[in-house]
C-alpha cells in the first residue's frame, strides 16, 4: 500500500535572484576569506546537532563554551574538552576581525529556548507569532549576516535603520519557513521541506506546518498553503521595502546594496541547498525539486538512519 503524498509550495518561483555564482568568487575564494566563514556554517551544523538531542542545562554549557570561544579565541577552559569547544576556538581565531560575541547572543538564548520548549513537548510553541520569534534567533542568520559585508564598512546606524532590519527579518522568515535555516542550510521554506522528515520522527513540534496544524486545526494540505501564502508576503514585503530604502550618500548607496543583494541571494542559496544535500529528499531529492511532490515517510520510533533536521 502507497504511502500518501502532498505538494510542497515553491515560494521562490518568482523570486528575482536566480541561482548563480557570486561575482565576488575571485576574491572571497581566498582561503582567509572563505574559510571562516565556513567554520561558521560548520560550527552551526556541529551546534544544532548536539543541541538537538540535549536538555536545557547542557545546551546552556554548549552555548557558555562557544561564546567562551569568541570571547578567549587563545585561550582555552582547561575544564571543557568539549569537540564543540575546540571548534568553537578554531572558528574564532580565524573569524576575530569580523565576529563579536554579541552577534551570537540571540542565537545562543534561543537555541536554549528551543531545549525548554523541547522539554515540555512544545506545548508553549503553539502559535505561529512565539514560534517565528525563538526561530529567528535559532536560525543564527544574524552572526551569517555579518559576512554578507565584507570589508565594507557600512555604518552601523545604516545596519540598524527600520527598513534595513525589516529586509533581514524577511529573509529570515523566508528561511524558517522554508527550512533553509543558516544554521540548517544551512529555515521558512526549511521547515516545509524538513516537515517530512521531522513528522516521522516525532519532532513536528518545533516546526512551522506542525504549529499551524495545530493552531489552526487544519490537515497537513491546508497549513502547507498557508505557509506558502506568508512565504510570499514575505518576499512582497521584501521587494516593497527595497523599493523605499532612503539615499545614504555615494559611498554607502553601493555598499548597502551590494549587503541587500547579498541578503537576498542567500534566500536562493538556502533554498537550492535543500535540493543539493539528502537531508530532506534522499535520491530522489531533484526529482522532488522538479515534481514537488513527496511521499510520506511512515512514523518511526527510533530512526538512526534518518538525519537530524
Amino acid at each position: 500500500m502507497s504511502q500518501p503524498t502532498f505538494r510542497l509550495p515553491d515560494g521562490q518561483a518568482n523570486w528575482p535572484w536566480g541561482r548563480q555564482l557570486n561575482p565576488h568568487y575571485p576574491v572571497v575564494k581566498a582561503e582567509e576569506r572563505a574559510r571562516a566563514a565556513c567554520d561558521l556554517m560548520n560550527l552551526f551544523f556541529l551546534f544544532d546537532e548536539l543541541s538537538d538531542v540535549a536538555g536545557e542545562g547542557e545546551v546552556r554549557e554548549q552555548a557558555n563554551a562557544i561564546l567562551y570561544a569568541l570571547q578567549n579565541p587563545f585561550r582555552f577552559d582547561e575544564s571543557d574538552d568539549s569537540i564543540l569547544g575546540e571548534a568553537a576556538h578554531q572558528f574564532a581565531r580565524r573569524a576575530i576581525k569580523t565576529l563579536t560575541p554579541a552577534s551570537f547572543d540571540t542565537h545562543v538564548e534561543a537555541m536554549i529556548q528551543q531545549a525548554k520548549d523541547r522539554a515540555c513537548g512544545y506545548s508553549n510553541r503553539q502559535t505561529v507569532e512565539s514560534y517565528m520569534s525563538v526561530g529567528r534567533g535559532t536560525i543564527g542568520a544574524k552572526p551569517a549576516f555579518v559576512f554578507l559585508e565584507g570589508d565594507e564598512d557600512i555604518p552601523a546606524w545604516i545596519i540598524a535603520h527600520p527598513f534595513i532590519e525589516e529586509l533581514e527579518t524577511c529573509i529570515m522568515d523566508m528561511l524558517i519557513m522554508s527550512n533553509a535555516s543558516v544554521s540548517r542550510i544551512a529555515r521558512s521554506m526549511q521547515d516545509i521541506y524538513s516537515y517530512n522528515v521531522k513528522q516521522a520522527r516525532g519532532d513536528d513540534g518545533h516546526n512551522i506546518v506542525g504549529v499551524v496544524m495545530s493552531e489552526q486545526t487544519c490537515d497537513l494540505h491546508a497549513a502547507m498553503a498557508w505557509v506558502e501564502s506568508q512565504y510570499l508576503d514575505a518576499v512582497k514585503r521584501f521587494l516593497k521595502t527595497k523599493e523605499k530604502l532612503p539615499c545614504w550618500g555615494t559611498d554607502a548607496d553601493p555598499q548597502v546594496a551590494a549587503y541587500i543583494d547579498g541578503l537576498a541571494n542567500w534566500a536562493r542559496a538556502g533554498d537550492q541547498w535543500c535540493f543539493e544535500t539528502e537531508r530532506y529528499f534522499g535520491k530522489r531529492r531533484l526529482e522532488i525539486q522538479n515534481t514537488r511532490r513527496v511521499e510520506m515517510l511512515p512514523k518511526v520510533t527510533d530512526s538512526p538512519g534518518v538525519d537530524h533536521v
